[in-house]
Formats: C-alpha cells, structure tokens, sequence
C-alpha cells in the first residue's frame, strides 16, 4: 500500500459510477439498439455490470461480433442524445469539485469512455470548468486498466505520481492508478461491487465520495499551479 499524499496536488477522477450516474441513459441506448438489430432487450442492472470497459466492448457485450459495426454506429448516435437528458451527479461531487479547486489541486478525468461522450456529460451537468485535463480511453494507445491515461495526465500537468490520487468506481480503475504509480482509491457507487473492489487492493477504501475531502489538512491551501 502506497502512503496517502499530505494534500494531494492532482485529483484524477473516474467518470461514470464515481462522479456521474449516467447508466440510465446507457441503458436506454443499449436497449434502443438492440431492439433496432432485432435482439431481446436487458436489464438496467446486466448493462450497469457491463459499463466500463469502453464502448466496444459495452456493445459487443450484448451482440456477436458480425452485428458489432453496426450496433455500435446506432448506439452512438442514439447515446449523443440521451446524455444530454438523463444524467447527474452523484452524491457530493458538486460540493467535492470547488472545495478541491480551493485547496490548488489540479483536477482530472480519466476514463474509458469516448472523448466525445465525456465533454458532452461534463458541458451538460456544468462542471466542465473544474477540470484542468480530461483524457479518454480514445485519446491513449490503450485504455484502463492500463495505466496510459493517468501516466498522459502526469505528463501533462508536471505532478509526481506520489502527489496524485486517482478515485474510481471499478477495479479496473484501481489496476489502472496502481499501475501509474498513483494512490487509488475505490469508492463503491458504481459497476462494482464493495467486495470486487477490495480484491482489487486499494490504497484506500471509502464509501462515499465527499471522504476525498478527508485527504487534506483542514485550513491548508496549495499555491495553484500554472499549466
């Protein structure tokens, strides 16, 4: 286990499960599909289960691989719509992002969804302004749990791994930090289970996302840095 950074200077976030409930609309835009190529519908939790890995492999996860073009072409363009509609933050992230913007960290996403997709939920739930960096899993040669993105994010922002947090959702997200070299934590609000993520050995576990605030001395201030 890595020791907790005393005042991270770089908080990288997972999207949808850590900080969005966009599954909704995901479902809608499965189901839609499916019934578009002539395939039986499912359930909100079987397409919930199956978010994460990025949309190729959502979509193959529900048609064989000869309808897989086809499918996803429909997907989305019905998906490009349904975002706008039928998502929202979860339980503390309006709170969470300005008081991390307060205390100088820079902010990132990291996640296997499509950049398209991305800035569309962060334009339409208004916090698109808060983050520094948004890198996607089609920005990368390979996406989680390969550590591409956060090592990109790194990069970019000039933060050693060890003044960097990564949260996310699924133990997919725990591999990918683990691999970057940052602090993972897990927070059980999305695809997996609290049991699947702790067998995925985090840094940290925590059960809601306002206990990020948790990670910084109370009253300290980071000097911003320029990017």
């Amino acid at each position: 286990m890595k020791q907790l950074p005393r005042n991270p200077k770089l908080v990288i976030f997972d999207l949808d499960g850590t900080l969005v409930d966009a599954y909704h609309a995901i479902t809608e835009s499965i189901n839609f599909m499916l019934k578009k190529i002539g395939y039986p519908v499912q359930c909100h939790r079987t397409v919930k289960r199956s978010v994460g890995w990025g949309v190729d492999s959502l979509v193959k996860c529900f048609v064989p691989e000869n309808k897989a073009v086809e499918a996803l072409a429909i997907f989305r363009a019905h998906h490009d719509n349904r975002l706008r509609q039928n998502i929202w933050l979860l339980s503390g992230a309006r709170t969470l992002l300005p008081f991390l913007k307060k205390r100088g960290c820079l902010l990132a996403i990291a996640s296997n969804r499509p950049t398209k997709f991305c800035h569309i939920i962060l334009k339409a739930l208004g916090i698109d302004h808060y983050f520094d960096f948004v890198i996607c899993g089609d920005a990368v040669p390979r996406a989680k749990p390969y550590p591409d993105m956060i090592k990109v994010i790194l990069k970019k922002s000039g933060i050693r791994p060890s003044e960097a947090v990564y949260v996310g959702d699924m133990s997919v997200d725990i591999l990918c930090g683990q691999r970057a070299g940052v602090y993972a934590v897990g927070v059980p609000t999305g695809s997996c289970t609290r049991q699947e993520l702790i067998a995925a050995k985090p840094d940290r576990m925590i059960k809601r996302l306002t206990q990020v605030r948790d990670f910084f001395d109370r009253g300290a201030v980071l000097k911003r840095r320029r990017i």
